[in-house]
């Protein structure tokens, strides 16, 4: 049993939401830069270890207290596996055969998985019509927003195949974290035991496949690259995470998948002079559009 949570999102997780957001669309960045050097599935798992000695430091330093019974541990493999396991090595083997901007169109769909489980699992997150309609406007406007040509021939069956499986994985994920608020367990605590639980199943994966890696060799930018992406885009954005699902539930927290590719192309704009186009303009306002269907507080203000 979950307890409830608010349907409709205040401001402060709105803002919440963008800001998760930002911390995972600049991790398309520091991964670019840190592929240069380090195999995809090491930098996986280096991702979440040290971003899991990172929450440790945190929760000590805070004088939390970590939790001791033996289920609640189990909750964190669980979740790592969901959230962070299962979707990553989809990812990693998907985006080798497709193009990245099918993958994020893919990725995108995670809000849709959201509704359909959620709905089914848990009595306080029934999806009203405007909802449905707000994700389906959204998730058009991403497609528009990167890309049609990126629908067409961009890699097999399997892989699309595999990116969909991820997303899945993260929408059962949604759901099965909601239990870490009734457990009433620090949403620190849960981030640091949740990349705790994947490092352990990743670290023996990537060793296994990638081989054993010498550390002395990868370039300075590509290390710091790794810490951004271990510090900023892991554990502070899973930080916000779980803070976020105790609050909205997972149907709402899944939105950011929506905002994802708005925060990734904006960056890329602002710092990586990347060029900005009207169909980037066009998708967002679409986004926007979704989003504010799905608020509902405008569409009701103008139906008065």
């Amino acid at each position: 049993m979950t307890s409830r949570i608010t349907s409709s999102m205040s401001l402060t997780v709105w803002g919440a939401l963008i800001l998760l957001s930002v911390l995972w669309g600049g991790s398309f960045f520091f991964v670019e830069v840190a592929l240069v050097d380090f195999p995809p599935l090491t930098l996986v798992a280096l991702r979440v270890g040290i971003a899991a000695m990172t929450l440790w430091i945190i929760v000590f330093i805070l004088g939390l207290k970590p939790p001791k019974e033996f289920k609640v541990w189990l909750a964190f493999l669980g979740m790592g596996l969901l959230n962070n396991v299962v979707p990553f090595v989809l990812i990693v083997w998907g985006q080798t055969q497709l193009a990245s901007g099918l993958a994020s169109i893919l990725n995108a769909a995670t809000p849709i998985f959201a509704v359909a489980v959620a709905g089914f699992l848990l009595p306080d997150e029934k999806a009203s019509l405007l909802k449905i309609v707000g994700i389906l406007i959204g998730f058009m406007g991403v497609v528009i927003m990167i890309g049609l040509p990126a629908l067409a021939g961009a890699g097999g069956l399997v892989a699309q195949l595999a990116i969909v499986l991820a997303t899945v994985s993260y929408a059962f994920a949604g759901v099965f974290g909601r239990r870490f608020k009734q457990m009433e367990i620090n949403p620190i605590i849960t981030a640091a035991g949740q990349v705790t639980g994947s490092s352990l199943v990743l670290f023996p994966i990537a060793l296994f496949f990638d081989g054993p890696i010498n550390f002395a060799l990868p370039q300075m930018t590509s290390w710091l690259s790794v810490i951004s992406l271990a510090v900023f885009s892991t554990a502070i954005a899973y930080v916000l995470y779980f803070r976020i699902l105790a609050i909205a539930g997972a149907t709402n927290l899944m939105l950011v998948t929506l905002l994802i590719p708005v925060s990734a192309i904006l960056l890329g704009y602002f710092f990586l002079d990347e060029s900005f186009e009207v169909i980037h303009f066009v998708g967002m306002g679409l986004i926007a559009l979704g989003l504010s269907a799905i608020d509902g507080r405008l569409w009701r203000f103008f139906s008065r």
